[in-house]
């Protein structure tokens, strides 16, 4: 059975940082406890390998040579530097130059390398069955009755030395774990301070009615001054979206009910006439009626689709000539405009827009014109002195009146001469020239005519040519 989503959301910041932090200190921690373990070890033997060669120097010194026979006086003392070890046992072993055990036991180990050297050689062994370490030193004599190398070889238990290496690394680790504990508390003191603004955020934004559409306006720190400001343009574009969305909701529902209420009283008329002649044209009203209605509804759709693809279509690069040839195809297809010319040029005029949208304005265009104007009516696409695109509608119409060019663009916005007009079909090309970066253009045409267009930015000519390619 799957997790619900909200139990699969990534873990909060605070807890990252707490798990890195430990993370961190872990490692820190095991390298300082290797690191001490290395010079627990290191510090021990140093320091008991000075111990048995401070005993192996006492005993080599106090070797002579006595009426033509060698003498060995160890003295105690050289033993007592060694027994600041108590648990350690001592071993020694001193060697003639013929290579005779002269004293000590003969079994203690000696260094399996050759020393060539003459200074004193340290090295590890096995005795008895436990680990030693032993020191070997030579002292040579030139007596006539002796002549050549006296070994001395003292060795000791490894003991004392793990003990000290072992109480080097336990006071080490604690002095590390308690560091590290106190490092971690101040650090977790210090993110909970540090990301405390975060959490006014988190409150301010909770506390908030979710009708408050207002910019949030709370004192943020540096890092989510971007995230705020996000939310805020988020917000700001919300609070438009639903305003205009109310408005337009409000506009709908009094533009229908009045048509649709004359729709239903015309019909209880043609009801109740028996004459053919008034039910004729009762019936002639209906028919307009229901014409306006149908036109009334298609153009509410058509709006709130274009209002919705504002904030969600994406945009790409399109050739004007193709939503010209689709938009004349879709008018003729559904509202039955014959007769309607396009004038395109042979060079693609390509912008960054939404077909889909760039359509419904094109199609209202020649709706528009079919409507309020003279046919012939041409659809034609060019580019302006200016550097721009036009999609524009031309009739051969006087065109608007003052009044009629203020109000462009406007919802609802009728002709009286023309009472199945929805009042939608400007609106929609105005939103549309918006949502990409243009504007309506109105003009009289000196050989006669009028026209209305939208005028939009060019593409960037690499997207123009990326999307030259794909079409290939």
């Amino acid at each position: 059975m799957s997790a619900h989503p909200a139990a699969s959301r990534s873990r909060s910041i605070a807890w990252r940082l707490t798990l890195l932090l430990t993370l961190l200190l872990t490692i820190a921690a095991a390298g300082t406890a290797v690191a001490a373990l290395s010079y627990g070890q290191t510090a021990a033997t140093r320091a008991f390998d000075r111990l048995l060669t401070g005993a192996a120097l006492q005993i080599a010194e106090r070797i002579a040579v006595v009426e033509g026979e060698t003498v060995i006086d160890i003295p105690l003392s050289a033993f007592g530097l060694l027994s600041l070890a108590s648990e350690d046992r001592i071993f020694y072993r001193i060697i003639g130059p013929g290579g005779e055990t002269l004293t000590g036991d003969e079994t203690v180990p000696l260094p399996d390398v050759t020393d060539k050297g003459d200074g004193p050689l340290l090295y590890d062994a096995a005795f008895s069955g436990e680990a030693i370490r032993a020191i070997k030193m030579q002292r040579f004599l030139a007596e006539r009755a002796v002549r050549g190398p006296i070994t001395v070889i003292v060795a000791q238990t490894l003991r004392a030395r793990s003990e000290l290496a072992n109480e080097i690394v336990a006071r080490a680790v604690i002095g590390v774990i308690i560091a590290g504990g106190v490092t971690l508390a101040l650090a977790l003191l210090a993110m909970h301070l540090a990301l405390s603004p975060l959490r006014r955020v988190e409150n301010a934004l909770l506390a908030r009615d979710p009708k408050d559409l207002t910019p949030f306006s709370t004192t943020t720190p540096r890092e989510v001054e971007a995230l705020v400001a996000a939310i805020n343009r988020f917000m700001a574009r919300l609070d438009k979206r639903v305003g205009a969305m109310q408005d337009f909701v409000a506009d709908a529902a009094h533009q229908m009910r009045t048509p649709i209420t004359a729709l239903r009283a015309q019909t209880e008329l043609a009801m109740e006439e028996d004459d053919p002649q008034k039910l004729r044209i009762l019936l002639r009203r209906i028919r307009d009626r229901s014409v306006g209605v149908s036109r009334l509804t298609d153009q509410l759709l058509s709006h709130a689709l274009v209002t919705h693809r504002a904030d969600s279509a994406t945009l790409e690069c399109i050739d004007l000539r193709r939503v010209a040839v689709e938009a004349e195809r879709e008018a003729r297809r559904t509202g039955g405009a014959t007769g309607i010319e396009l004038d395109l040029p042979a060079d693609p005029v390509m912008v960054t827009g939404d077909a889909f949208s760039l359509r419904e304005a094109a199609r209202n265009l020649i709706t528009n014109a079919l409507a309020h104007g003279k046919p012939p009516v041409c659809l034609k696409v060019s580019l302006t002195a200016d550097g721009k695109a036009l999609i524009a509608a031309h009739d051969q119409g006087p065109g608007m009146n003052l009044v009629q060019l203020e109000q462009i663009g406007q919802r609802f916005a009728r002709d009286a001469s023309y009472p199945q007009s929805a009042g939608l079909g400007l609106a929609i090309v105005a939103e549309v020239a918006e949502f990409h970066q243009g504007s309506i253009r109105t003009a009289h045409s000196p050989e006669g005519g009028f026209e209305v267009g939208i005028e939009l930015p060019l593409a960037d000519p690499l997207s123009t040519i990326l999307a030259e390619s794909d079409a290939e």
